[in-house]
């Protein structure tokens, strides 16, 4: 334990930081380093830190362990990495590269887990024993880490399979795109609340169920998956629409499913990744879970979860159909996103720019619209129908709906010409003009200050629509009273007001302050704003560096932690002292007391008490 503390104490803040991070040491009862050296040499975090490394690094820790029996750790004495590399071809009946064992004894050493210096790697001996007792524990020894071969290979997919497959996949990237794309433009309009235990309420789940045209229990993975592409996120207990996700939604559908493609594989946790990228084209299932057995043998139910879980989500957009890597999802996995872009776009639907306009004033697209139109569409129209044919209603208040958001009759009349395949039937132009006409009857807009407690008024040159909104019980709760010049006010802000109003079908128009006509958004965009907590490895990092004083302080509480060890255990240790001229006196001692620097003991031999310096110690060692 010395020679890790020591070694700890030496390396520089960043490292020492990293290593606090990736052993995952809590910074509970750590005063110093040799605290820290304890608990990175628990049994507990010597196999917490096993279970995440691989069969071929654990058979290299393993055999240094065997070899390195008797040895002090990080000296000449230590074996080899050439002795390493022979030992482990012996056991694995063929040749292993030195290079390799480099690589993993480095990660090792990394890790704390294990010593290289100057070629010459060797186990903390704590670390040797854990390996020790994994036989006890149903895990394999050296022998079997080392000469266990790999399961038989993942199944191959044949031609008919994989065109089965990319057809399979393409359907439901498809779908995964258009139930994002609608869960992303419901929170636009309506933000979803989250519990305070974590989940989205009932209400909510049902309301954005219906959206989405899915099942309740599916929610949750469209919502997890949609704010890991950051499209929405998380803001003042609400989800919300992100500025990223207004982007994404005038995309084309296959470079929406590459950012959902992209950053379900930039969430994958390395070690998964590793394995999914070594058999991108193949068949998971079963054998997959075996091999992952295999590979990470102290893995267990922790690694199978990992593998599960990102399984799921790629199931759900594609990357798979029925555990089979798609030819898309295969250059995911490769890191190739162009190629699985230009794979996943031949096999989607394609999309189109025309649909019919009826007498009805209903919208009917033969097919799937482009995402820029499909979006234009649903600012003037309310969507009525989600299948891959899409209907939609041209509504008197879609219409002002679209006025508030800065079209114009003409702007709209002439996006529908360019879409129409039956030109402009005279309802829906009737609707479209009379409505903007009205447009703005009703003006809503912030009250001088001097006017407080009123924040907003309501303003209409038509005297009759303002007695009607005055008495409208739908709006009592805006608490709207009579005031001077035509008007109405509320305590409420003027974008609660318009939105009300909006809501209840009246056109009203928002203004500023000088009474200029305004496009009001109604719900904010949510940031995705990175967590700022405090890193507990920088603070446990300053703690060490506080509490540790020079060389002669740290040899000091280290001796002064191996003899309290003594006390506690009663038990009795060889000390040598340094005495004047240079020798070296050994003492068979039963340390009673440890403080000021010095500490007594009574000395077995002699059958006296003695107080000695511990300034003069060379060394202590349990007694034989």
């Amino acid at each position: 334990m010395l020679t890790l503390a020591s070694r700890l104490r030496a390396l520089d803040d960043a490292t020492l930081r990293r290593t606090i991070d990736i052993r995952m040491v809590s910074a509970t009862g750590i005063r110093d380093f040799f605290d820290l050296a304890e608990a990175l040499l628990e049994p507990t975090a010597i196999q917490r830190v096993l279970a995440r490394l691989d069969r071929a690094t654990l058979a290299v820790l393993a055999v240094a362990g065997e070899l390195s029996q008797g040895t002090e750790v990080g000296t000449a004495s230590a074996p080899s990495l050439f002795d390493l590399a022979e030992r482990l071809s012996e056991l694995a009946g063929s040749p292993v590269d030195v290079a390799e064992v480099a690589g993993r004894a480095a990660e090792l050493d990394s890790l704390m887990l294990a010593r290289l210096t100057d070629g010459r790697f060797s186990s903390y001996p704590a670390v040797a024993a854990q390996l020790l007792t994994w036989p006890d524990l149903g895990l394999p020894t050296a022998l079997e880490l080392a000469s266990t071969p790999a399961p038989a290979a993942l199944a191959s997919v044949d031609t008919t399979d994989t065109r089965f497959t990319d057809r399979l996949a393409a359907e439901r990237a498809f779908a995964a795109v258009s139930s994002i794309a609608e869960l992303v433009t419901e929170l636009a309009r309506e933000p979803a609340r989250e519990l305070s235990r974590g989940g989205l309420g009932l209400p909510d789940t049902k309301r954005l169920a219906a959206v989405m045209g899915v099942e309740l229990e599916f929610v949750p993975s469209f919502v997890a998956t949609a704010a890991r592409a950051e499209l929405i996120a998380h803001s003042d207990g609400y989800w919300n629409e992100t500025e990223a996700g207004e982007a994404w939604l005038l995309e084309s559908t296959a470079r929406r499913w590459a950012t959902l493609a992209d950053a379900w594989h930039a969430a994958l946790p390395p070690d998964v990744r590793g394995i999914l990228a070594r058999r991108p084209g193949v068949s998971w299932g079963d054998v997959l879970r075996s091999f992952v057995a295999w590979l990470y043998p102290a893995g267990g139910q922790w690694m199978d979860d990992r593998v599960t879980e990102f399984a799921e989500d790629a199931e759900l957009i594609g990357i798979t159909a029925h555990q089979t890597t798609s030819p898309a999802g295969a250059s995911v996995l490769a890191g190739d996103l162009e190629a699985a872009v230009a794979t996943m776009a031949a096999a989607l639907p394609a999309t189109g720019g025309a649909v019919y306009l009826q007498n009805d004033l209903s919208i009917v697209s033969p097919g799937p619209l482009a995402p820029s139109i499909d979006s234009r569409l649903r600012g003037l129209a309310d969507v009525e129908s989600r299948e891959l044919a899409l209907s939609y209603r041209i509504t008197a208040n879609s219409v002002n709906r679209a006025l508030a958001a800065g079209e114009s009759a003409e702007s709209l009349l002439d996006f529908l010409r360019t879409v129409s395949l039956t030109g402009i039937p005279q309802p829906v132009d009737y609707l479209i003009r009379e409505s903007a006409a009205r447009y703005g009857r009703v003006r809503v807009g912030p009250t001088d200050p001097m006017e407080s407690p009123a924040q907003a008024y309501v303003q209409s040159d038509d005297a009759a629509l303002l007695s009607t909104i005055a008495v409208d019980q739908t709006l009592a709760s805006l608490g709207l009273v009579p005031a001077e010049g035509s008007r109405l006010t509320s305590r409420f802000p003027s974008d609660v007001v318009f939105w009300a109003l909006s809501d209840a079908r009246y056109p009203v128009a928002a203004e500023d302050a000088t009474h200029e006509i305004v496009h009001l958004r109604r719900h904010q965009l949510a940031r995705v704003v990175p967590v700022d907590a405090p890193d507990p490895a920088v603070t446990l990092v300053e703690r060490l560096r506080a509490a540790d004083g020079g060389e002669g302080q740290a040899a000091d509480a280290w001796l002064a932690r191996q003899l309290d060890l003594a006390i506690k255990a009663k038990q009795t240790v060889v000390v040598s002292i340094a005495m004047p001229g240079g020798v070296v006196v050994d003492y068979l001692l039963e340390p009673a007391s440890v403080g000021g620097g010095r500490f007594r003991a009574r000395d077995r031999r002699a059958d006296i008490e003695r107080t000695l310096p511990l300034s003069s110690i060379i060394s202590i060692t349990p007694a034989p």
